[in-house]
């Protein structure tokens, strides 16, 4: 197969863009793949990709920015859509270009507005898939309304947990459009797993509210008085690096926690801790958990929605604990530290259930639901969900439809008061 992604801008870093160079990479064994970077701002990615894989850019930023096109706001990228600030007519024409041309098989977006902008201009004869790697309840009310009406017209769409796409099923209502959930894959490492012996904790990811490392600084507090030979080790960057340095002064804690800074690829730094650790109230996937995870390392995490739950066994290959709760979280980091040996044991566990998350694994997936929808889109095979089911999911989308439509009229109507008093 021809296989195409079209991403925002692989010139970055984001979950979104390692788990796509992971796909394509490995795709790339025995299909022709390229992405396509909506945008591109420096002259080399951030990220190592695959070289079997063919990388180009539709908008050069370093060159573009001032582009008379571009200062104008985008048409077809959906204006809910997070990104929207950052596309523009330049963007909608280079995209619809490529698009109309493009020879491939298979084009698979990576983000809401590019699915969009597949489902509406991509030609018939593409199989067009859209990929979700946050969740639909995420999206703002408006957002989701655009997305019924395009959607429709896409032949697949893939999220990254099985939560998230029964949401799809049961609230957007796309008839014809296979769901399906599809995880992410982190590579097979390369050192090897950590032992269970270092007295380290870990956590990593961006610096940002979301993901509550406040939350486990002060849950390490009580590790830290019971073991005070045990470290916790963040790393990454982001917003809120000043306040977490802040919170370690103030727990006295410069001896236990650091603030390591960005490290890629993260799999050295595994390598050099016994547990994992994430603490925050959202998560899409995990991709850290199964890093961690596939390094040897039992994790424990918040049981939050939406990926959590669907990669960590709770006591077997790490702990899962309530959303916010600092004193459970110390409690679950507490019962590792304190057993070695099933600290030792829920690592070698960890090391085996992710295996699930391999490439191989996931790679395999993915060339079976693009075959099974390219077969079926050959022999116009009709679906098989039952009747009754259908016309369920077909009352229940609908609901869900007009409450999303309703909320994003007001929200609408609201903005334009707000506009015309000032």
């Amino acid at each position: 197969m021809k296989i195409s992604f079209l991403i925002h801008n692989a010139y970055g870093i984001g979950g979104t863009i390692t788990t796509t160079f992971n796909l394509a990479g490995a795709l790339a064994e025995r299909h022709d793949v390229e992405i396509v970077s909506a945008l591109r701002h420096r002259e080399h990615p951030n990220l190592v990709l695959d070289p079997r894989v063919r990388l180009r850019a539709l908008v050069d930023l370093r060159k573009e920015a001032d582009h008379p096109l571009h200062q104008r706001p985008a048409k077809v990228f959906p204006s809910a859509e997070y990104r929207h600030r950052q596309y523009s007519e330049l963007t909608d024409q280079r995209i619809g270009e490529c698009l109309e041309a493009i020879d491939t098989d298979v084009v698979i977006g990576t983000r809401p507005g590019l699915n969009v902008h597949i489902a509406r201009q991509a030609p018939q004869r593409v199989l067009r898939v859209g990929q979700e790697h946050l969740t639909l309840d995420n999206h703002p009310p408006a957002l989701r309304t655009a997305l019924r009406r395009a959607y429709r017209r896409l032949d697949v769409i893939t999220t990254v947990t099985e939560a998230d796409a029964a949401a799809y099923r049961r609230k957007m209502w796309l008839p014809g459009v296979h769901v399906e959930a599809l995880p992410n894959s982190v590579p097979d490492p390369a050192l090897p797993p950590a032992d269970g012996t270092a007295k380290v904790v870990i956590a990593a990811g961006r610096l940002v509210p979301v993901k509550r490392y406040d939350l486990l600084i002060e849950a390490f507090a009580q590790v830290a008085a019971a073991f005070p030979d045990w470290q916790l080790r963040i790393y990454g960057k982001g917003e809120e690096q000043p306040r977490l340095r802040d919170l370690i002064e103030r727990l006295r804690l410069w001896n236990n926690v650091f603030l390591m800074g960005a490290a890629t690829p993260m799999e050295a730094e595994w390598a050099k801790g016994s547990i994992g650790a994430a603490a925050s109230n959202f998560e899409p996937f995990g991709m850290t958990i199964v890093e961690a995870m596939r390094c040897g390392l039992p994790v424990v995490s918040t049981d939050c929605p939406y990926g959590p739950g669907e990669i960590i066994q709770d006591g077997a290959d790490g702990r899962l604990v309530p959303v916010g709760d600092a004193d459970a979280l110390a409690a679950a980091l507490l019962e590792l530290v304190g057993d070695d040996e099933r600290r030792r044991r829920m690592g070698r566990t960890a090391l085996e259930n992710a295996h699930r998350f391999a490439p191989g694994p996931v790679v395999a997936q993915a060339e079976r639901i693009l075959e099974d929808a390219l077969a079926a889109r050959t022999t116009d095979r009709p679906t098989s969900t039952p009747q009754n089911h259908r016309s369920n999911s077909a009352l229940i989308g609908r609901s869900h439809a007009a409450r999303d439509a309703a909320h994003a009229a007001a929200v609408g109507a609201l903005r334009a008061i707000r506009k015309g008093r000032r």
